[in-house]
């Protein structure tokens, strides 16, 4: 495959620098494109350039994955408008260990294949380089007037950040460009891939080989993903969507994908999947014909799923799905983790009994009208028990005199009270 025509097709191209097709034209080509380590999970913001490090090794080439760890140190000023946290080595460390077993999923770090991707940590390189070793060999090629230009520097310092631009991170594209031409002298690394933020600090990479070497390198970079509304992708008011189940369940990383609008569905199958355009298109005439079964986003949903968090997740993702509106889901509601049922009902009100009380055994009706307010009369609670309209773990009750105990808890803690379809109450009970 030909790595500029998948990505163009895909939507995956902001700017790419003359001279880049014809350099990947010539045979195997090495790339790498940085990772931020200041977590021990990606997110689904990294997600747009793990995928072109992904088409980039289904096209033939070698990609390198480089985690910033001596950057991660200083802080980036691109598209940013406060200086980052900064991180000692033991958790950089950890970090990047944690990326690596996350990136094994998209790319082939393990085979004997020339192309295989590779890891590596530019503090690795730059923790025994000086600060009068760097001014001299790398300082002198790079003029004040030239790094000024920079659209990043120029943002911070026109005011968008309060405390202005600090040197550290003024010198953070002349840190990265070192990368670059260390790659390039080490690895053989012709290209640099990244989000289209990125593209002063990688222009000063080639400028540097250009200056130091009198060698030509290139960069390429993705659009910045952004949502139909021009909300900002991977963030909902919870956070990050994170890769690393800790952080963000399987259940909760499914719907996300799940709910995406029609206009972005089509978008964010190109970006991240590897499907083929005519499956695509085949999905998008599909979905033209009858929207109302979401054929694009469950099939997102579906190939992201797999793909970061694999099949068995995915199912039971799909499953736990159905307990807001399927009836006999009683038997998946027992299995749920906690995690995943506090995510299927976050938002739903939430009550707390003391665990004495529940060991001691409470009348249902006591429990569902007076130690919590799922109802706000005994007499409405014993009315509806009766007619069928309460169920206490997808389990529909019918008598009133019910006496409810701990072995009505879910994870040893919970209780799930529903009162007619559509109304759900997650009673909590507290040590």
């Amino acid at each position: 495959m030909n790595f500029i025509e998948e990505l163009t097709w895909r939507g995956m191209i902001h700017t790419v620098m003359p001279g880049t097709e014809e350099e990947l034209a010539k045979g195997m080509t090495t790339a790498y494109l940085g990772i931020d380590p200041t977590a021990d999970s990606l997110h689904i913001g990294h997600l747009c350039g793990v995928m072109i490090l992904r088409h980039f090794q289904n096209c033939g080439h070698k990609p390198i994955a480089l985690v910033g760890g001596a950057t991660g140190m200083i802080g980036d000023p691109s598209g940013k408008s406060a200086e980052r946290n900064l991180l000692d080595e033991e958790t950089l460390r950890h970090n990047q260990e944690a990326i690596k077993k996350q990136l094994g999923k998209f790319l082939d770090f393990e085979s004997d294949a020339p192309n295989r991707a590779e890891l590596v940590n530019n503090y690795d390189w730059m923790r025994n380089f000086s600060f009068l070793d760097f001014a001299r060999e790398i300082g002198k090629h790079i003029t004040v007037n030239y790094m000024m230009a920079k659209e990043s520097v120029q943002k911070r310092l026109n005011g968008e950040a309060r405390d202005g631009l600090s040197f550290t991170e003024f010198t953070y594209q002349l840190l990265q460009g070192y990368d670059f031409l260390h790659l390039y002298e080490t690895k053989n690394c012709r290209l640099q891939l990244g989000g289209s933020d990125q593209w002063g600090n990688i222009t000063t990479g080639t400028e540097l080989i250009r200056r130091k070497l009198g060698g030509e390198a290139y960069g390429l970079t993705c659009p910045l993903i952004t949502k139909a509304d021009g909300g900002k992708f991977g963030k909902t008011e919870s956070g990050n969507i994170w890769l690393d189940a800790r952080y963000t369940s399987p259940y909760k990383f499914y719907q996300f994908w799940l709910n995406v609008s029609d206009s972005d569905a089509e978008k964010y199958l190109k970006i991240f999947t590897s499907l083929t355009k005519d499956e695509i298109e085949q999905l998008v005439k599909q979905h033209a014909e009858d929207p109302g079964q979401r054929p694009m986003q469950k099939r997102l949903a579906e190939e992201v799923t797999v793909m970061v968090h694999g099949r068995k997740e995915f199912e039971d993702a799909v499953e736990a799905s159905r307990i807001l509106f399927g009836n006999n889901t009683a038997d998946i509601l027992m299995r749920l983790d906690e995690k995943t049922l506090l995510d299927i009902f976050e938002g739903v009100p939430h009550f707390e009994v003391a665990r004495k009380e529940l060991e001691e055994g409470i009348p249902v009706l006591e429990l569902l009208a007076a130690k919590t307010a799922v109802f706000p009369s005994k007499g409405e609670a014993r009315k509806m028990i009766q007619g069928g309209g309460v169920s206490l773990n997808k389990n529909k009750i019918s008598d009133p005199a019910l006496n409810i105990d701990s072995s009505f808890l879910l994870n040893g803690k919970y209780i799930l009270a529903q009162r007619g379809k559509k109304n759900y109450y997650l009673i909590e009970v507290s040590e």
